[in-house]
């Protein structure tokens, strides 16, 4: 066993990590110091490092060496599904907590900054392995971590004891963070928001840095990495894309498809048109983080058949409109149905050429603005807000 670690272990995720950049030389030392593994439980779903699909149940009791070389994978391992109701070894409907991939954990670490003698609240423990990796670094006394669910709190806790770390560990709201303990330098989430909660701003001081995964729900998510001003406001570039967890507090209430259609036979009163913009333009992270800025409200499906072709479909949130566009292979024109007073197509092509017309700008480009009003997006500064 002890070869087969070596083989798989903490050096050689290390050395893919320093090679990717994420893991720098100031943080080489913590991340030899908190292992991976033990952090992870004995039943974990592996991820795809490129995307959100979660491979088989690897169980450490029945297979060690597939566990082992799953946790020093620069990988996401789910460690629970549908908030912890489904036990089975099949995969759940929703993955609700993780192990994160290690290069995004570095590298948001890393965007972070943080050092002593800095003070940091986490929101969201998960396995405890973030929490565990800034007390190292900070002292357990200048880290609070916040978990929802008293389970996974329960689990953290755990296994940063047996690490011989103790930072206080709240089961609470994240979205209200931890008065008590302010102000803090330095707030991370480990859970996608769609909204910064002010009072994370209230309880950083002046010059501290917010680093959260932060998305609109209708697809695409970045890091945004915010400083905290004199003026009450917190404002940032966005770093790098990302694909977390919901906070859960701030999950969608999606209406199902039978509610926009209203039982109605196709088209549904939807009006037909024809585009030349494809649906496999405006697939990627990027380009759907830039359309859901300029289209609020808004989320989509695809219904895919096995000869390639595919259905789009788009729905606004108040179930009052949708549209659909039809790919098929090697098409030139695509069928457009909409209904209802917001012609969704329309508003995501309009979109998607805006951004072209900006230069089809990455996530470093967008920046947002967070004040006691809410968050404001912008391109390249933060006096050119997106226009809705």
């Amino acid at each position: 066993m002890t070869a087969r670690k070596e083989e798989v272990g903490p050096s050689g995720l290390a050395s893919a990590l320093v090679a990717s950049g994420a893991l720098t030389s100031d943080w080489l030392p913590t991340f030899k110091a908190v292992p991976r593994d033990m952090f992870v439980p004995a039943r974990i779903w592996p991820g795809i490092a490129a995307g959100t699909r979660q491979n088989a149940l690897v169980d450490r009791d029945t297979d060690p060496d597939g566990w082992l070389t799953a946790v020093y994978s620069d990988i996401p391992l789910t460690t629970q599904w549908d908030d912890g109701k489904h036990t089975g070894d099949d995969v759940g409907r929703v993955p609700t907590s993780s192990n994160s991939q290690p290069r995004m954990v570095f590298g948001m670490l890393g965007d972070l900054d943080a050092r002593k003698p800095h003070k940091a609240m986490e929101i969201g423990a998960g396995t405890g392995w973030n929490a565990a990796l800034m007390s190292f670094r900070l002292g357990s006394e200048n880290v609070v971590s916040i978990e929802y669910d008293p389970e996974v709190a329960k689990g953290a806790i755990s296994n940063l004891r047996d690490a011989g770390l103790s930072p206080l560990v709240i089961v609470g709201d994240g979205r209200l963070g931890y008065a008590e303990g302010a102000p803090y330098d330095r707030v991370i989430a480990t859970c996608s928001i769609g909204e910064v909660p002010y009072a994370w701003v209230e309880q950083t001081v002046a010059g501290g840095i917010i680093v959260a995964p932060w998305g609109t729900g209708y697809g695409g998510e970045a890091i945004a990495r915010l400083v905290v001003g004199e003026d009450g406001t917190a404002s940032g570039h966005f770093t790098r894309s990302s694909a977390f967890m919901r906070l859960r507090q701030q999950r969608a209430d999606r209406a199902q498809h039978d509610a926009y259609l209203k039982g109605r036979e196709w088209p549904a009163n939807g009006v037909k048109s024809t585009t030349t913009l494809s649906p496999a333009d405006i697939d990627g992270w990027v380009e759907q983080f830039a359309i859901s800025l300029r289209v609020p409200g808004t989320f989509w499906s695809v219904e895919r058949d096995d000869d390639g072709s595919y259905v789009v479909w788009f729905y606004s949130d108040d179930t009052q409109s949708w549209a659909s566009i039809d790919y098929e292979p090697g098409a030139s024109e695509y069928l457009v149905v909409q209904s209802g007073p917001r012609r969704l197509w329309d508003e995501t092509e309009a979109a998607y050429r805006w951004w072209e017309e900006q230069g089809s700008p990455d996530f470093d480009r967008f920046g947002l603005t967070v004040d006691s009003n809410g968050d404001h997006a912008w391109l390249d500064t933060s006096d050119n807000l997106i226009q809705l």
